[in-house]
């Protein structure tokens, strides 16, 4: 018995299109997530990109569940001496709702050049429009 290991090129990757609508932030970037790794597939290998596209439209009606609208901080550093800023989730959501599910993806993604790769494979709108009806991108509950 010999164990598969799938190579760039023999396998199609297909788009999913999400709709966030009332979905709870963390258990919707887990499976984006498992989405994009390609974990659902029987042909999964660790070190290929054998994952999906995926589309999450309705970004900005993310829930997220007890204080964290407003107990949760998001920390970035400018690289200058005491440049540490900080936001809360409810002034990022106002902000910029995208970088909310990008962030909580971002972290269940591996930390090297796989996960960079697999990152630009997700595309974020906090409407219901997008600019993917070419690539006809199947609806996925979740």
């Amino acid at each position: 018995m010999k164990t598969y290991v799938a190579k760039p090129g023999q396998f199609e990757q297909k788009w999913h299109l999400i709709d966030a609508r009332g979905q709870v932030l963390g258990r919707l970037a887990s499976e984006v997530a498992r989405i994009l790794r390609g974990k659902d597939k029987p042909i999964f290998t660790p070190h290929v990109d054998t994952g999906d596209y995926v589309v999450i439209v309705n970004a900005a009606n993310v829930r997220l569940t007890g204080n964290k609208l407003s107990d949760k901080t998001y920390y970035h550093h400018t690289g200058y001496p005491g440049g540490i800023k900080s936001i809360t989730a409810a002034e990022l959501m106002e902000k910029n709702p995208t970088e909310i599910i990008n962030n909580a993806v971002k972290g269940m993604l591996p930390k090297n050049k796989l996960g960079s790769q697999l990152l630009k494979k997700l595309k974020i709108y906090a409407g219901s429009e997008h600019s993917h009806q070419a690539q006809q991108p199947m609806a996925r509950e979740i």
